[in-house]
């Protein structure tokens, strides 16, 4: 489904006539401290994630029974949304997002304010992503964790096929994963019908492949960024090579994403392009820790390629939130006191720390350049609304992909673009 955030905002200002306004002057509530805070902490809230398998496989219970610990009257239960990206929006237009909720990407910065209450210094304090989750000197939001996107894969597979070497060109990849299929293996699930991880092949791997993080952000002053021997040109053809070799899953149409996890874990499936966090995911779904790799996609023939560095979603706190005081108290005690950075495989925030995940490790060992991200502009994600492109959902990657004529495709969004910007103009 997509939706236009003006849309949503509509929809949110007829609901709350004046009442915005005045909630603008409500100041961020402090995290209750000592003994006193703890005794007044009471209450049952909701936090809406995307880990629905966290919530299925007991994980966020065991941080809430920590919690309990530390504030016995109080309560935390989980909401999980399968399509958070354009799910959320919609919840946030009625008011109905929980009390806990991570931050809609697509959320134009100066409407933060609307939604979420500002947290206060000593929350955060130390947050690395500066540019991310803020408007008008307030925070509205803690990453959850610090990523980065490359090839997780099976050693046992490579070796089954007689992969001696990672590949550190393109052309290399092409050659393994040839090598994948004759020895019956399938050489990467695209997960083309969750639709969600495409945004590897799209707006993740173009923002990062000539090394300026703010490639994106710089489409707002073009008509035409689609082009086929641009970054757009040059990923999504990758990605259209893959199926046309037949080096991807066969029921692309299928939402297997779980159903992926345990075939790469099991060898059946060599690789996938996504973020280090799939690494935790893979362990779970059977995989030994030692016949997990990760490497950087060689994306072309250069001898050296830049990788991203992202933050993971970001959480806060809602505006519309019965019980702010405990919602701040469990979002400092989830980010801060919880393992879950290191249980699900994400890198440390603290760029000094040393990260604890052996793949990371050997990833950086073949010399990327990092290319730490930097938020998507409030211009940015009015042009991509007002020429509703899907850009966090993957959608219209799913249809470039796909597509019989990919400049056809590419001009038919360049003409959406140009629009949307005359608009703006």
């Amino acid at each position: 489904m997509r939706i236009r955030w003006t849309t949503v905002l509509l929809l949110f200002l007829l609901a709350t006539g004046c009442e915005s306004q005045n909630n603008k002057q409500i100041a961020s509530t402090p995290s209750p401290t000592g003994d006193q805070g703890i005794s007044r902490l009471s209450g049952n809230i909701v936090m809406l994630t995307n880990r629905i398998d966290l919530i299925e496989n007991g994980a966020f219970q065991g941080y809430v029974d920590q919690f309990k610990q530390k504030y016995p009257q109080a309560n935390v239960e989980f909401e999980g949304l399968s399509n958070y990206a354009t799910d959320i929006l919609v919840r946030l237009s009625t008011r109905d997002a929980g009390d806990v909720l991570l931050l809609p990407v697509n959320l134009p910065a100066k409407e933060l304010d609307y939604f979420f209450e500002p947290l206060d210094e000593a929350t955060s304090a130390h947050e690395r992503f500066t540019t991310f989750a803020t408007y008008g000197g307030k925070r509205y939001g803690l990453s959850t964790g610090t990523t980065t996107s490359g090839i997780v894969y099976n050693k046992r597979a490579f070796e089954q096929a007689g992969i001696l070497e990672i590949p550190r060109t393109l052309d290399e990849f092409y050659a393994a994963c040839a090598k994948l299929k004759e020895a019956g293996i399938t050489p990467l699930y695209m997960n083309y019908g969750a639709v969600w991880p495409l945004r590897e092949w799209g707006n993740n791997l173009v923002n990062y492949m000539t090394g300026n993080a703010e490639y994106l952000n710089n489409m707002v002053s073009e008509d035409s960024p689609w082009q086929l021997n641009n970054e757009w040109g040059k990923s999504l053809s990758i990605a259209r090579t893959m199926i046309a070799k037949g080096y991807v899953e066969d029921q692309l149409f299928s939402n297997n994403w779980e159903i992926s996890k345990t075939k790469l874990a099991k060898g059946e499936v060599g690789m996938y392009l996504l973020g280090n966090w799939t690494i935790r995911q893979e362990f779970d779904a059977g995989a030994s820790p030692d016949d997990i790799g990760f490497f950087p996609f060689p994306y072309d023939n250069s001898s050296t390629h830049y990788v991203s560095l992202n933050p993971d979603w970001f959480v806060g706190v809602s505006k519309f939130s019965k019980n702010k005081e405990l919602s701040m108290a469990w979002l400092n005690f989830f980010v801060k006191e919880t393992s879950y950075t290191a249980d699900w495989g994400f890198l440390p925030a603290d760029s000094s720390a040393e990260p604890s995940l052996p793949q990371y490790r050997e990833f950086m060992s073949y010399k990327p350049k990092l290319v730490e991200a930097t938020v998507q502009s409030d211009a940015f994600i009015e042009m991509a609304n007002r020429a509703k492109l899907s850009f966090w959902s993957g959608d219209y990657i799913q249809e470039l992909i796909a597509a019989p004529d990919l400049q056809k495709s590419f001009d038919e969004l360049n003409a959406k673009w140009k629009e949307a910007r005359a608009e703006l103009q």
